[in-house]
């Protein structure tokens, strides 16, 4: 999975560039805010994100207030990085964006700990954007079926958008996911069925003519 580390600290970006190659990340590195700002806003935009709080330009905070602006799906999550650790601090970064927080010097243990539920949640997300997808594909083909049907009144086929005239089953068959198993309705089986059986069987019972 490709991850974005935003560290202005030489010493601490390589460590956690190092170590996130070690566990076989894709690693985009930028040494301040507005590199990294500039990354999120490219189309392949990494989903996941370390960010440090204190950056030149812009700091890991203001950038994921801005992130939080972008119109993408899924949303990356985003882990801000920061040797703060008051409580206040944490909300703060919380309230702006982060969906979690380390404080440094980091735990690798705990970090990969953390990248594993943003790969979970990241994972959710995209499962969850699938499923939207396709239940709005559903009523896109729901809502086909919805209008004025031009429809015969003696063999009540319908007229389609090409201007073929079908079976009612074909054409609604074609315009969603139902399918159609055949029978005979009671007033069918009186009015037609049943008058074409007694006739055939009129017909058994007539004697064979002689020549």
């Amino acid at each position: 999975m490709k991850i974005l580390i935003a560290e202005d600290d030489a010493i601490s970006c390589r460590v956690l560039e190092t170590t996130l190659r070690k566990w076989n990340y894709d690693v985009v590195v930028t040494r301040d805010g507005a590199a990294a700002w500039e990354v999120f806003q490219q189309p392949d935009a990494p989903a996941l994100a370390v960010l440090d709080w204190m950056m030149p330009e812009l700091d890991g905070v203001e950038v994921c207030r801005r992130v939080r602006t972008l119109p993408r799906t899924p949303t990356p999550y985003i882990i801000l990085l920061t040797a703060k650790g008051r409580k206040e601090d944490v909300v703060e970064g919380l309230n702006a964006g982060a969906d979690d927080y380390l404080t440094k010097p980091f735990d690798r243990a705990e970090l990969q700990a953390r990248l594993n539920v943003g790969e979970r949640i990241l994972k959710l997300q995209s499962e969850l954007a699938t499923r939207v997808t396709e239940l709005q594909e559903a009523l896109a083909r729901v809502k086909q079926l919805q209008g004025m049907l031009p429809i015969c009144c003696y063999c009540k086929k319908i007229r389609d958008d090409q201007n073929y005239w079908t079976q009612v089953e074909s054409y609604i068959s074609a315009h969603s996911g139902a399918q159609f198993s055949h029978g005979v309705c009671p007033d069918c089986y009186d009015s037609v069925l049943k008058p074409q059986l007694d006739d055939l069987k009129r017909r058994r019972e007539q004697p064979a003519a002689t020549p």
